[in-house]
């Protein structure tokens, strides 16, 4: 089991064993993470994916409450998970986007200027351990339209970006959910970028291919999975 997982299990014991009941606090991030014997990084990502599905909330500079926990709230999110992962069309738009999306980088390996390249590179360094999910996708999305942008088609770039925007939904959930999916992403944005400021047009699409499909896999996983009564990220009970 993932550790994050392990967090996220451990939390919901917690609250079914009645020790943290709707509108309770609970204890701080460093507090509870020993307590519980886990890492705060794994710890805090449990937190982020308990208060996308409606479980917690997240006060800042307050702490973090249970919710109601009233089934209305937490249906309404179980509801986002199921549908993302059963909603065949975004398995369709990431399959459309693998195939395009490569072939715009290749192009735009011949075009980068030196100014975009050098924007490409700060906006990388700029992304740390501070930076949220939010902006983590805000990042994600620049990123990409950045470079397609380059490829010196306007028509395809505004194909792409249509695509993307289907997608965010997934993205968010994926870096919330799958271990290290963040880091992961970072590492193959980093990748890609040396690849495009060596010019190596054919390496770039290969790298681009791989990225586009993580999440793709991801979501097939996750239709797996949901046929079979489990869901990515929030265990099985």
């Amino acid at each position: 089991m993932a550790v994050t997982d392990e967090a996220i299990l451990k939390i919901k014991e917690m609250i079914i064993s009645g020790e943290f009941g709707p509108g309770d606090r609970l204890p701080p991030e460093k507090e509870l993470s020993e307590a519980l014997g886990l890492s705060r990084s794994s710890m805090r990502e449990a937190i982020k994916a308990l208060e996308v599905i409606r479980v917690l909330d997240v006060r800042r500079g307050d702490g973090t409450y249970v919710t109601s926990l009233e089934p209305r709230l937490l249906l309404e999110a179980m509801s986002f998970v199921v549908d993302l992962h059963a909603d065949s069309s975004i398995l369709e738009f990431f399959a459309v986007r693998r195939i395009l999306e490569p072939a715009a980088v290749a192009l735009a390996a011949a075009r980068m200027s030196p100014t975009t390249l050098a924007d490409l590179r700060a906006q990388l360094d700029s992304v740390d351990t501070t930076t949220t999910v939010d902006e983590l996708i805000e990042h994600d999305l620049a990123f990409h339209s950045a470079i397609v942008a380059e490829a010196g088609n306007a028509y395809l770039a505004s194909l792409i970006e249509s695509l993307s925007s289907h997608t965010v939904r997934a993205r968010m959930w994926r870096a919330l959910t799958q271990r290290n999916a963040v880091d992961r992403t970072l590492a193959e944005h980093r990748a890609i970028l040396d690849a495009l400021e060596r010019g190596d047009a054919e390496l770039a699409q290969a790298l681009t291919t791989v990225h586009i499909s993580g999440v793709e896999q991801w979501l097939h996983d996750g239709v797996r999975l949901a046929a079979r009564g489990v869901h990515l990220g929030a265990g099985t009970g």
